[in-house]
This record gives C-alpha cells, structure tokens and sequence, in this order.
C-alpha cells in the first residue's frame, strides 16, 4: 500500500477549502483518509498564517515511513521547514511550440509580401501621375502654337 499526503477539497462551490490528509494514493480525492494533517484555505490572504495550517510533527512522521507528498503539499512542507524540495528550472517553458512557430514564420513572410507590395505600387502611380500631368501641359502648348 502506499501512501500520499495530499491535498482533499471541501467548501462549497466557488469556495474552495482543502484538508491536508494522509490517505491510501488508490483512494478517491475527497474519499477515505488515514489521518488529517492540516488545513489549506486558499481564499486567506497570503501573509495570513491561517492559510496553511499544519501539523509538523506529523508530517515528519509519515514522511518518515515512506508517504510521498504531492507537488502542492510538498511546497507548504518546505515553506514549514519539513522537507527540503528541489528548485525546478526549465528553461524551454516560455519557448512557443513547434507548430506556433510555423505560424509566426507564416505571419512574417506574409508580412514581408503586403510591405514590398505596398513599396512597389506607391512608386509607380508617381510616375503615372507626372506622366499624366506632362499630357495635358503638352496639349496645351500644342493649343497655343495653333492659336498662334
């Protein structure tokens, strides 16, 4: 059999309250335990010290005959001076996936494509228009010649 400290959910809904049990890790969440530890209130205050009540001594008791904590419980234990937990660093945890990779690359080059397809027409409708104002400058002088 072996044996987790763990966390067990009361309060009502949207109002979380959890005991800090000792219990068999094949039984249900908030089903049978062996012994209750302590309490968690995750609705006090973080400086409040009724947010995370627990006894020591028993902790350290079953801990010592082989119950294995979960992650949550084992942080309340090391901020309480019962067990040391290793820091964890993973560095890739920001890094975006694979496949939103590809999409970003996607949104780059499509990017790239409207701005050198918005450089390329600004320049050319420049020279339609100088062209287009030189007609009718040329038509008028050929006016006057004619006049003339």
């Amino acid at each position: 059999m072996s044996v987790s400290i763990r966390l067990a959910r009361g309060g009502a809904k949207k109002r979380p309250y959890y005991r800090i049990v000792v219990a068999n890790s094949r039984a249900p969440r908030d089903g049978a335990f062996i012994e209750k530890i302590g309490s968690y209130n995750p609705l006090l205050a973080k400086d409040d010290a009724n947010r995370v009540v627990l006894d020591t001594e028993r902790a350290k008791h079953w801990l010592s005959v082989g119950a294995q904590p979960t992650d949550r419980v084992a942080r309340f234990l090391d901020a309480a001076g019962v067990l040391e937990r290793a820091a964890r660093n993973n560095p890739k945890k920001a890094e975006p996936g694979d496949k939103a990779k590809e999409r970003a690359e996607e949104r780059a080059e499509k990017l790239k494509a409207a701005e050198e397809a918005a450089k390329a027409p600004v320049e050319e409708p420049a020279v339609e228009e100088a062209a287009a104002e030189e007609a009718p400058a040329a038509e008028a002088a050929a006016e006057e010649t004619t006049e003339a």
